[in-house]
């Protein structure tokens, strides 16, 4: 018996195979590159047709696979936030908005101001921080800018929900992890929160939201052009979309309070399985599923920092690992805030950009490639802190974790902690085997554990110096945000 997985990130759709035991068939996997669309206003978008295309081509060819067979659970991660609003023929009006995209951030101020200037209450409620990643202040930017466009929306979906509505023809409910990345659930009682979008004047938004459900709400009943396309997936069941971070944990095997899953690709996020009376200032409370907090930072960097100082200071990656290995920590005399795609966790400042202080003219390219990795690391250091406790164990996965065992080593530097790198290629994937098998079979989460391909301990003598530059560091950003 197999499982199918659709993984939607943020370069890249695929889709792949995994046998009962969630383990990944090896061949098995298909995938097709795509770019957010951006440009100078802060737009980060993409378009829900092309996605779908691209994730229907992956489709053709993984049931092509000889594997492909006995499939018993269709299941999907997508990137999160994201939505699009449908007019009433469920066509798309607007791009697909995603967390990425950073137009509405003169909303943030007007949206404070609604709440009187205190956003804890909403904060502890809906779990999201008053931030341009979220919904509030997308629709707000869109009736301010697109009064036209926001009036004729008849439905909003995301991107799972959009995919799911062309292959079934009917409306598709949200699942709570999905929505809980919009900042207009509420929490703790699963269902969308009117009193805040009356407050923000998005009203609009209400009875054109989905229905909300847990992911095991499962679709079955391709129509019939799907049907007869894909003729074995006609009677399985399609579990709905989840949150990649959500089912990120699951693969990594944090699934409990003492385990945290640190996830590093194109952008980083340290989240923890607990339940938690208040959420600290500067955190999130998603879910995994009903009844299944998770609590965490993400941060807007990570391996796109790595690839945008190798690109743009033109640096060959020959050798590049071997030299990270063994440079002195904190010896280019920088002191960096790598916020070149704006800042989410910890200080959610809305117009928040990468700094470089302290080049002079010895400072080379590799200098500033070396401190812009130790800030990335310094960044989630700030954030683990937030959510330790004593017995914590970090299980870390992603791309720039296996890539690069240097990182990693500053990573556990900054942390003062040993870091777990798991071996398995396809964490957030698992974690929807996972999730499926556990639906199917009521297969516990934690029965299957992770492979471990190493475990990097701190040195003693290098955490003193990163404590000395994360000084430097918070020092430096309270003099451009917050002094």
């Amino acid at each position: 018996m197999t499982y199918l997985i659709i993984d939607i990130g943020s370069s890249s759709v695929r889709t792949l195979l995994f046998n009962d035991d969630a383990t990944m068939i090896g061949g098995a996997m298909c995938s097709r590159s795509y770019d957010f669309d951006t440009d100078n206003t802060g737009r980060a978008t993409a378009t829900a047709d092309t996605l779908c295309e691209l994730v229907e081509d992956c489709m053709d060819e993984i049931l092509q696979s000889e594997s492909a067979t006995n499939i018993r659970g269709v299941g999907m991660a997508t990137f999160v936030g994201n939505w699009v609003g449908l007019d009433g023929d469920g066509t798309p009006i607007t791009d697909l908005i995603t967390y990425a995209d950073t137009r509405s951030h003169a909303e943030i101020a007007k949206l404070r101001d609604k709440l009187g200037g205190d956003t804890e209450a909403y904060h502890q409620a809906t779990g999201c921080m008053l931030h341009t990643a979220y919904m509030p202040a997308q629709i707000s930017h869109l009736i301010q800018n697109e009064p036209e466009t926001a009036t004729q929306i008849q439905y909003i979906t995301d991107i799972g929900g959009y995919i799911y509505r062309r292959w079934f023809e009917r409306d598709i409910p949200m699942s709570y992890t999905v929505a809980g990345w919009t900042g207009l659930l509420h929490t703790t009682e699963y269902q969308w929160h009117e009193e805040y979008i009356r407050e923000f004047d998005c009203d609009m938004l209400l009875g054109i939201l989905p229905e909300l459900a847990n992911y095991d709400a499962v679709q079955i009943g391709l129509c019939p052009d799907y049907a007869s396309r894909w003729e074995i997936l006609k009677d399985v069941p399609f579990f709905l979309a989840m949150g990649d971070g959500a089912v990120a944990n699951v693969g990594s095997g944090a699934v409990d309070a003492d385990h945290m899953a640190l996830t590093i690709g194109t952008t980083s996020a340290l989240r923890v399985v607990k339940s938690i009376d208040t959420i600290p200032s500067g955190l999130w409370r998603y879910l995994v599923q009903e009844a299944m907090p998770l609590v965490g930072g993400a941060t807007s960097e990570g391996g796109n920092v790595y690839q945008w100082v190798v690109e743009q200071l033109g640096i060959t990656r020959d050798d590049l690992e071997s030299y990270l290995e063994t440079c002195v920590p904190d010896n280019h005399g920088l002191t960096v805030l790598p916020l070149i795609a704006g800042e989410r966790s910890p200080g959610w400042h809305h117009d928040a950009s990468g700094t470089i202080h302290g080049i002079r003219r010895s400072t080379s390219r590799i200098d500033i490639l070396q401190a812009e990795l130790e800030a990335v690391a310094i960044r989630l250091s700030i954030i683990f802190d937030m959510l330790k406790d004593d017995n914590t164990i970090i299980m870390a996965g992603g791309g720039a974790i296996q890539s690069s065992p240097a990182w990693v080593q500053m990573l556990a530097n900054a942390f003062d902690a040993p870091i777990q790198c798991l071996a398995e290629p396809e964490i957030t994937a698992r974690g929807v085997a996972l999730m499926l098998r556990y639906s199917l079979d009521g297969t516990a989460l934690d029965v299957t554990s992770p492979q471990i391909r190493t475990i990097i301990d701190p040195q003693s003598d290098a955490v003193e110096i990163f404590k000395s530059a994360r000084n430097r560091q918070i020092d430096l950003y309270k003099k451009l945000y917050q002094d």
